[in-house]
């Protein structure tokens, strides 16, 4: 009986061996039913197990991540064989499901919580991007992909929580620019159009490295950033605050105050505070200080030139009316 029981032990280390190629990842995604419909059940040490889903697991949640819809969940099913993130060099990967793996490659790098990772070969329904020997690169969802980095992260002892310095930035020409920046921020020194050249004495070359760097920092932390600003360099010390806004969750920099929309920006959550100003969930904005806003792009874009306050047009039932925001 030994005997047996160390055959097929020694059997399924080999199904799911690195020498089985992307068919012994195919063969462990679906021997631990990793991928249920729309949403991931990731095996990982112990009797835990890694959820990508966009409803709350029934199961007892030790840690959850609004901003990229991620659980840590304790599941009573033990898989033998559990996933790990692999975070060293990796010189090929695949985008795998219960039925078939495609190699392909990252062709864009995940740029904070807005922007997620692009992979070269796509899928219709969550999917895991893993190394030949089955360890985890990615997280494939409909918003695109979860880099390992941020999964490391998240299944670390570090709080799900991110960090945040008041702005949002992206790549131009070879440069890392400042796309956005939050007026909410009392004294907030980057602007719009700034030119980020490094942060803590290091160069910055690239947009993705830069917001994974902010978003991990610890809150409260103080760092040291050096712009170029119309020809000129600034250097300025910023701290940092917390992340209220981004990936699953709305983005506008009004987050901060208490306000979540969807995408055509009708209210989805709203502090109490707000509620006194006679503000209700469902209640659209039209206007930010005179100016019409479509969408959550447009309303953090402009949202920045007023720093005294926001005078917001929501209607509601064909009938309108000004919310004043500090």
């Amino acid at each position: 009986m030994f005997r047996l029981f160390l055959l097929v032990q020694l059997l399924l280390v080999n199904i799911y061996a690195c020498q089985g190629g992307y068919a012994s990842c195919i063969a462990k995604i679906k021997d631990s039913k990793t991928i249920q419909n729309s949403s991931l059940s990731i095996p990982i040490k112990g009797d835990k197990r890694l959820v990508y889903s966009k409803q709350r697991p029934n199961a007892k949640i030790l840690k959850y991540d609004p901003f990229l819809s991620l659980f840590l969940i304790r599941d009573r099913r033990t898989f033998s064989y559990p996933f790990s993130v692999n975070m060293k060099l990796q010189l090929g990967s695949a985008l795998v499901t219960n039925k078939n793996a495609k190699e392909g490659k990252i062709l864009k790098n995940q740029l904070g919580l807005d922007s997620l990772a692009l992979y070269s070969v796509k899928s219709k329904k969550p999917a895991l991007i893993t190394s030949s020997c089955c360890s985890l690169e990615g997280i494939v969802t409909p918003m695109g992909v979860i880099q390992k980095e941020y999964i490391k992260r998240f299944l670390s002892p570090a709080p799900a929580t991110y960090g945040d310095i008041g702005i949002r930035v992206k790549n131009e020409k070879g440069i890392v620019i400042i796309s956005a920046s939050n007026p909410y921020i009392i004294n907030n020194p980057l602007h719009q159009g700034d030119c980020i050249v490094a942060f803590d004495g290091k160069k910055v070359h690239a947009a993705s490295v830069f917001m994974r760097t902010v978003l991990f920092s610890r809150i409260g932390s103080s760092h040291i950033i050096k712009i170029k600003r119309d020809g000129k360099f600034f250097t300025f010390k910023v701290i940092i605050d917390k992340r209220y806004g981004g990936g699953a969750l709305s983005d506008t920099f009004l987050e901060q105050k208490g306000i979540y929309f969807d995408k055509t920006l009708h209210v989805l959550k709203l502090a109490k505070i707000f509620k006194s100003y006679g503000l209700l969930v469902g209640d659209q904005l039209l206007q930010v200080n005179g100016v019409t806003v479509k969408n959550q792009e447009e309303l953090m874009r402009y949202i920045e030139n007023f720093k005294e306050f926001s005078l917001l047009l929501f209607e509601r039932k064909n009938f309108q009316f000004f919310v004043k925001i500090k």
